[in-house]
């Protein structure tokens, strides 16, 4: 009664606030104040990637300014879709909602208490009373106070009703990983964390235009999903973005670059670490390493990977977050156990070390170039 109560309440809050179904102006999406800068000190190189001339019409943006258009058009085509969390209203930190609460009111779009467990809790309800509810955590390293709310409720609500009700329209946004000065309150990578619950999916772009279409698949998708956003790569990350309202598919993991001898595996920023790994195995060493994005860590794509793993007979998977439990061990398990027989090398994983992310050592505590290098030659000789 409560529920319906709320849907038809949510149904004249929206049908007041709505306003034109067009994109938001330049002003906001592609303020002058938000173009690309340079990363400072940065361990990788974002490499842009070149638009399939079927998508139609493209704009350039950078990976916030694609956060934005997806939160857009999923607000104009969806008049359930709320968006909220801290400072959200005036653009939030990284400025990804700029221009939002202005076009869609402040009953859609508005701040929450600095409270992750209740922002979470909130987020809950909003969805089972029939929203569609997209919760902004500021970074991912604060989540965890929203951690029971997420893993014990949201990943559980329609297994426990016996598929009587869910909480399928719930997306967390958060920032994640390195940003080159953000210490161990601002830089940690928990998607671990997380994958060990079923019932959540998790995903993490490398690039703006998958950014767009993977964040609008998790808002459109009828399970939580977490929406993990490489923050370094917020305006470091500049390429030409479909301007259309697409989506693409979670589960599915992209072959970068194909190669025969050693598969490369990584997600997020890291990838654009591993491709340049791989151009320089192939200049200084001769080796050819097929590069892959997981794209999403729940689901993830493993008949991709051991397809490439069967054709390259070695394997290095790298990410940011510590090598003890991350989800690389999950991947190289899974790797022993399907591809045995074609391995020619133990599967390596390069990674963050076992300790709290540091400040002026963060750059010995990524797994940098040199270290996936190193493991490319220990592989390849073994």
């Amino acid at each position: 009664m409560a529920a319906a109560s709320f849907k038809r309440s949510l149904s004249l809050l929206n049908s007041k606030c709505l306003r034109s179904s067009t994109t938001l102006q330049s002003k906001y999406i592609l303020n002058p104040s938000l173009t690309t800068t340079q990363v400072r000190n940065a361990h990788f190189q974002f490499v842009p990637e070149t638009p399939n001339p079927a998508d139609g019409e493209t704009e350039k943006m950078t990976l916030l300014q694609s956060v934005t258009d997806a939160l857009d058009i999923a607000m104009t085509s969806d008049h359930t879709a709320v968006i909220f969390g801290e400072d959200v209203a005036f653009g939030g930190v990284f400025r990804c909602t700029v221009g939002l609460e202005e076009k869609f009111g402040k009953e859609r779009v508005f701040n929450t208490p600095l409270c992750e467990q209740g922002i979470a809790g909130f987020a809950i309800g909003l969805s089972v009373a029939g929203a569609n509810a997209i919760a902004e955590i500021q970074f991912a390293d604060y989540i965890f106070p929203a951690f029971d709310q997420i893993v014990n409720e949201a990943a559980k609500y329609r297994y426990r009703s016996g598929n009587l009700f869910d909480c399928g329209s719930l997306t967390f946004r958060a920032t994640w990983g390195a940003v080159g000065h953000g210490a161990l309150y601002h830089s940690q990578s928990p998607e671990s964390y997380f994958a060990h619950t079923p019932g959540l999916k998790i995903v993490i772009p490398r690039s703006p235009a998958k950014a767009k279409g993977l964040l609008l698949s998790c808002i459109r998708d009828k399970n939580p999903c977490i929406f993990f956003e490489p923050k370094i790569l917020y305006r470091s990350a500049v390429e030409q973005v479909p301007t259309k309202d697409y989506m693409l598919p979670l589960g599915k993991a992209d072959i970068m670059l194909e190669g025969s001898d050693v598969t490369l595996i990584g997600w997020g920023t890291q990838v654009h670490v591993l491709r340049e790994v791989a151009d320089l195995a192939q200049e200084k060493l001769g080796v050819s390493c097929e590069v892959i994005d997981m794209v999403s860590i729940l689901p993830w794509d493993k008949e991709t990977i051991f397809q490439s793993v069967a054709k390259t007979g070695r394997c290095i998977v790298s990410h940011e977050a510590p090598y003890t439990g991350g989800f690389g061990a999950e991947v190289a398990a899974s790797i022993q156990e399907e591809c045995f027989l074609n391995l020619e090398a133990p599967v390596q994983r390069i990674c963050g070390h076992d300790t709290p992310f540091p400040h002026i050592f963060e750059p010995f505590y990524l797994p940098d170039k040199w270290r996936c290098l190193e493991a490319i030659k220990k592989v390849t000789n073994f």
